[in-house]
């Protein structure tokens, strides 16, 4: 058995209405975390908060093949503008609600009650699993450093995603 790691090809989705490639620290972020880790990056996507355009990429990217995980960031706050979890919950086959249950703990010490407004929540369908973070770059650490990162590396005990993931062809480097 190999102690390297199996990199997983990843998707990092930003939903907001005013980013840019320029203004983006939170998908830049996690796009150098997942390839740092060596995770492979299939693509980065600034998408507007609309809740069917949302839903149509997501579901394009859960069908995709090659597409093991999707991480986005943004849209899951209280405002109308917010709509990640309107919009990709209904195509998750399986609710991880550790994630978001745990994500809100983590986050308590940083930003005390606060957290509470946080609609973090992740799931798995076809084989791929979404990650679903609050936009702010400091959230996406938190859910980075403190659940995504050892749920994404095949090294990690007592258990991990990467086995339960969509097996894909990986290129050799």
């Amino acid at each position: 058995m190999s102690n390297n790691p199996i990199p997983v090809n990843t998707v990092v989705v930003t939903v907001s209405d005013t980013r840019t490639e320029d203004t983006d620290s939170s998908g830049r972020y996690l796009a150098e975390q997942l390839q740092d880790a060596g995770h492979r990056l299939v693509s980065k996507v600034i998408i507007k908060d609309d809740t069917y355009k949302l839903r149509a990429l997501v579901a394009t990217l859960i069908a995709d093949e090659q597409v093991q995980a999707v991480l986005l960031t943004g849209g899951t706050g209280f405002t109308a503008r917010d709509n990640t979890v309107k919009a990709v919950t209904p195509l998750l086959d399986m609710h991880i609600d550790g994630f978001g249950e745990t994500f809100r703990y983590l986050s308590h010490a940083e930003i005390g009650s606060s957290t509470i407004q946080s609609r973090a929540f992740a799931g798995m369908s076809n084989g791929t699993i979404v990650f679903c973070m609050p936009g702010s770059t400091g959230a996406c650490r938190t859910a980075w450093e403190g659940l995504i990162a050892q749920q994404l590396d095949s090294r990690h005990k007592p258990c991990h995603f990467v086995d339960k993931l969509k097996q894909v062809h990986q290129p050799d480097n």
